[in-house]
């Protein structure tokens, strides 16, 4: 017992360290089980993003990559894993999968330490616990998670323990925590600047409430100010030793009239680098979001955070979910720390990441990480004042059994999520071989979703990706994917050749007013009209452009499709296609009963929706022969109907769609393998995904 209560602080953090790599490895064991996501010997990450942080550590191995194919060449996660790839004896794809295991549960040392300066070190072990696996912070940093989530709420924790620290202590070496936590902070995820500035701010508002004579706390505001300012990290880095060092040997030097110099020279740093741009792009992001995006100053572009899952407003039962595993956990976590705010006023300082939490409500559920370890201090503290004051006998061992429960809903939570890596096997195998095709300096279109895998597997340009997406760079290869074969590929050609001749005449962006201006356009009417002709005159081909076209981009095809559905001079939306779906039906007296409601005559001549009959056109069945090659019957029903059936044996899948989506060139090409007499040429055709070159 004495030895537990001497080394309590380590141990602790270790038993929660341990608990939090173990229950991140339940994802490894259950996907391992499955072959479709393995590649090269190795689980493949479950997310988007990772491959672009990915293709950088790759090309930093390599030591060089292409000009303008937007690489993430030395950023700090491709850095860190570049590193890592040098020093351990594993494969890029293996640090790939378990980095944020062994870095997200590091949330638990900051959690553990700030308990220990409370003196509420069981509490906060409770709570480091708790946070460690709850809902938002665990989907967002599990095995295979390969992101900057991995270290977005330990390193501002880190911060705040600094704070705290600063305010028991008054030691020097506070000044450094704090600093230096929100310099990593700040280079290790950029869009941490809003919550350093708040941070900082609201610092100062209770320093000038509460401690106000408290000369430390405007010398920690200076390190903090000088943290964020938006100059070389090199450059920061040495203004806040310089500082550090003035304290150190000439703490006499710096009274309140010195201080105050130091302020004015330091907000003008601030001011001059930057200031709050950054916080003003983020709040027009998430918060002021609008149908257009007029960073054109011509046209309205549809935005793409209206199609962004995790951007997406939530409700409030999701949200305390998402926050601690269950609405009872979130309400006993908000009085926690309330209590803990009457009690110990500096935790007021965390207000900052609990807000940001909060504005998951409107800003999107991926907010909701940053209320995550916060709440879960105020309940493991609640939880503790109610056994204390309640004198309840043998109260580790209750507080024990309450703290497993609390712990149920994630774990189950933990147990049933199962995400499946980004790409299957078969999809990355038909990337592979077109990375042997095809040039570094070719361009494959594929809708942003696909574009850092893309990228990363072929090792070929994109046009868009999940950095490079907004509305109006989406545009083009919406209007690609979803136009007939003629008109994608004058567009594909387009925006290809004027986005390279954007990286050196710096069009910003603007491809579709530079094509205009150069093209002698006064309407953007004419020019769509015109691009729809096989003799559009294009300009010269300076590479070559492939079309990956997967299977699984047929969920979210309408929502590819909404990029290219408006009008361009007042961002109004068109009507949405009459695309449908459907791997679930049944056989019924009068047809097939599909699981939206939607019933198919027995002769596939009509549909049945919402009481109302609609004719249809024809009627396809596509199948693989035993040489995987694509056979197609075509029945011709109604030359005059707009409704197209087509049922794809082999994928057990009924797809329902209007004229429009079905002369589109995904369906054409990806579905029906409709290629001839197009300007297209097929080079992979596998079902899971098919590649094709374009000819012009």
């Amino acid at each position: 017992m004495q030895l537990l209560n001497r080394y309590q602080i380590p141990i602790f953090i270790i038993i929660a360290y341990l608990f939090a790599i173990l229950c991140r490895m339940e994802w490894v064991v259950w996907a391992s089980g499955y072959s479709d996501f393995i590649w090269n010997n190795q689980l493949m990450i479950s997310t988007n993003d990772g491959y672009a942080y990915a293709e950088g550590a790759r090309d930093m191995i390599a030591g060089f990559h292409q000009p303008n194919d937007l690489s993430y060449y030395g950023t700090p996660l491709s850095t860190l894993t570049f590193l890592l790839a040098k020093i351990l004896p594993v494969s890029l794809e293996t640090i790939m999968v378990y980095l944020s295991v062994f870095l997200a549960s590091l949330i638990v040392v900051p959690m553990i330490l700030i308990g220990k300066e409370f003196g509420h070190v069981k509490e906060f072990f409770v709570a480091s616990l708790l946070a460690s696996i709850a809902n938002s912070y665990y989907n967002r940093t599990m095995a295979g998670y390969y992101d900057t989530d991995m270290l977005v709420i330990v390193l501002p924790l880190f911060a705040i323990w600094g704070l705290i620290r600063l305010h028991f202590r008054g030691d020097l070496g506070s000044f450094l925590i704090i600093s230096i936590s929100m310099l990593i902070y700040n280079w290790w995820y950029p869009s941490s600047y809003t919550l350093c500035v708040a941070m900082t701010i609201f610092y100062a508002i209770y320093t000038i409430v509460f401690e106000r004579k408290n000369l430390r706390n405007y010398q920690a505001i200076l390190f903090m100010i000088l943290a964020i300012t938006a100059a070389s990290y090199i450059f920061k880095l040495a203004l806040i030793l310089a500082l550090f060092g003035l304290i150190y040997f000439r703490s006499y030097w710096l009274n309140f009239k010195l201080m105050a110099v130091l302020f004015i020279a330091v907000l003008a740093l601030f001011i001059a680098f930057g200031g709050l741009n950054p916080i003003w792009f983020q709040a027009k992001f998430y918060l002021f979001r609008s149908l257009g995006d007029s960073s054109s100053l011509a046209f309205y572009f549809y935005n793409v955070n209206q199609t962004i899952m995790e951007s997406g407003r939530i409700d409030l039962d999701l949200f305390t979910q998402r926050i601690s595993g269950h609405w009872s956990i979130f309400i006993a976590g908000v009085i926690g720390y309330v209590l803990l705010c009457v009690k110990f006023r500096i935790f007021l300082v965390a207000i900052p990441m609990v807000g940001l939490g909060f504005l998951a409500l409107k800003g999107g559920l991926r907010f909701t990480i940053y209320a995550v370890p916060i709440i879960a201090m105020g309940f493991g503290f609640l939880l503790f004042y109610i056994l204390n004051k309640a004198k309840i006998a043998r109260l580790n061992l209750i507080a024990g059994i309450i703290t497993a429960l609390a712990l149920m809903p994630s774990l189950i939570h933990i147990y049933y999520y199962k995400p499946s890596s980004v790409l299957f096997k078969t999809e990355v195998n038909v990337l592979d071989k077109l990375g042997k095709i095809a040039d570094r300096e070719d361009y494959t279109l594929a809708w942003w979703d696909y574009g850092y895998a893309i990228r990363y597997y072929s090792d070929t340009k994109t046009l868009i990706d999940g950095g490079k997406h907004l509305g109006r760079e989406n545009y083009a290869v919406s209007y690609a994917l979803t136009m007939p074969p003629t008109s994608s590929a004058n567009m594909a050609r387009l925006e290809v050749e004027y986005t390279q001749k954007g990286y050196e005449q710096n069009y910003n962006g603007k491809n579709l007013e530079q094509i205009l201006k150069d093209y002698n356009y006064d309407e953007l009417g004419k020019f769509l009209s015109d691009i729809k002709k096989d003799k559009f005159s294009l300009p010269q081909k300076s590479r070559d452009i492939y079309y990956f076209l997967p299977d699984r981009m047929m969920g979210i095809f309408p929502v590819v499709a909404k990029f290219s559905r408006l009008d361009l001079l007042n961002g109004k939306e068109w009507a949405d296609p009459f695309f449908v779906i459907a791997t679930n039906f049944a056989q019924v007296d009068n047809g097939i009963s599909l699981n939206n409601g939607i019933i198919i005559s027995n002769d596939a001549t009509h549909i049945e929706l919402n009481g109302q009959k609609f004719r249809v056109n024809s009627y396809i069945e596509t199948k693989y022969d035993e040489n995987m090659k694509l056979k197609k019957t075509i029945h011709n029903i109604d030359n005059l109907a707009d409704i197209y059936l087509i049922y794809m044996v082999d994928y057990g899948r009924f797809i329902l769609l209007d004229k429009e989506m079905f002369e589109s060139s995904y369906i054409q090409l990806f579905v029906l393998e409709n290629y001839a007499d197009t300007p297209f040429e097929p080079v992979i055709l596998d079902p899971a995904a098919k590649v094709y070159k374009l000819k012009r």
